[in-house]
């Protein structure tokens, strides 16, 4: 560690990939109110770089609102090994330059993991959000960086009383687990009204309940050209020609450009900015999905989800939620969508604290450690 003295009432926020920036907004607001009112907490946002395309992740500082970082460490694209390795030298040495009271990670990317080691090696106390969340599948690299993150955690800020019990289990003292709810959410709600329809709802004849949404980019879904072929192919079928709205992870373009064809009703595009493509979740007839964070928004939404995946990390999207998961053998779809068609999918209801003020009970924790 560097002869200097960290800032007492630093907060360092760590943001390197799109699911990232709409977790740190709300924070990032509730210390500001903090310190409009008074408080002596800071905060200092870092932007690993990790997502570099503006689609990816530039479009969302500007419409969630956040302030442009103070740092960026720009380290762009390359093996999860080499941008591991890169993201934690270069936030080394801002560590070591001027080191806060805290690093904030938030979620399960290469940076929360990557940036945790950094700062905890450089005794830099770590505060995990979305801490204790589980798929059990080591074949995921999010696993991997939830489990190592957690490992060296300080402090954990959990969605649900499943993550608590995660924790517990690990043996995590219960003084150390703050159950606040789910940041998500607070974007989600504080966005509501501005939602709006993306520059091709009109070309494609788009209307509320008349399309779904798709986004795949999990490996076992998209890394074989022949599979995903057949999934793309079982996915029309299933949704009887209705539109399915396909904003294309970079990952999965490269299999996507590789196929001979596609079904005419599967319309590929760009990645969307968050207001139009929580436009598109919201007013969809259902969303066929492999992410974890989409389910969150769908069951606060109230849309029907489909998870093309064997497990998942956020269990309460399926007991409490409008999330069901399938597996990743195609023929599951048809079945499964005809309940959407007949009108007999789950209700669901919205889990507890997801509330939209999580930001709030997460920065007076903060608050209450730094400053008191």
């Amino acid at each position: 560690m560097s002869d200097r003295t960290p800032d007492a009432a630093m907060v360092d926020i760590i943001a390197g990939a799109r699911p990232n920036f709409m977790k740190v907004a709300p924070i990032i607001r509730a210390i500001q109110a903090r310190q409009a009112a008074g408080s002596r907490l800071r905060w200092r946002l870092v932007h690993t770089g990790q997502h570099y395309d503006a689609r990816m992740s530039g479009d969302f500082f500007t419409q969630l609102g956040i302030p442009e970082p103070q740092v960026n460490l720009e380290v762009g694209s390359g093996t999860q090994a080499e941008q591991t390795a890169s993201i934690m030298t270069r936030y080394e040495r801002l560590l070591l330059d001027a080191p806060p009271a805290m690093c904030l990670v938030v979620g399960d990317v290469t940076s929360t993991m990557a940036c945790a080691i950094a700062a905890q090696k450089l005794r830099v106390p770590v505060a995990h959000v979305e801490a204790g969340i589980r798929s059990g599948d080591w074949t995921m690299p999010e696993e991997i960086n939830r489990l190592v993150t957690d490992s060296i955690s300080n402090w954990f800020f959990t969605t649900s009383e499943v993550a608590n019990a995660n924790l517990r289990t690990a043996g995590v003292p219960d003084e150390r687990i703050h159950f606040v709810g789910n940041t998500m959410i607070d974007t989600l709600l504080a966005n509501l009204p501005r939602l709006c329809p993306p520059s091709f709802w009109a070309e494609h004849g788009l209307q509320p309940g008349g399309y779904f949404v798709m986004t795949l980019h999990r490996p076992a879904n998209v890394d074989d050209p022949a599979g995903f072929a057949r999934l793309i192919d079982a996915v029309a079928v299933a949704t009887r020609g209705l539109p399915v709205v396909f904003p294309v992870h970079p990952r999965t373009a490269k299999t996507l450009a590789a196929l001979p064809g596609r079904p005419p009703s599967v319309l590929a595009v760009e990645p969307q900015p968050y207001l139009e493509f929580n436009f598109l979740v919201r007013h969809a007839k259902a969303v066929i999905t492999d992410s974890g964070g989409i389910t969150e928004e769908t069951t606060v939404l109230g849309v029907p989800c489909v998870t093309l995946r064997n497990t998942t990390e956020r269990p309460e999207t399926v007991t409490v939620g409008t999330n069901e998961l399938i597996g990743t053998d195609p023929s599951a779809l048809a079945p499964v969508l005809a309940r959407v068609f007949d009108g007999q999918w789950k209700r669901g209801s919205i889990p507890e604290l997801w509330d939209g003020r999580t930001g709030e009970r997460i920065a007076a924790i903060l608050d209450r450690l730094l400053c008191r």
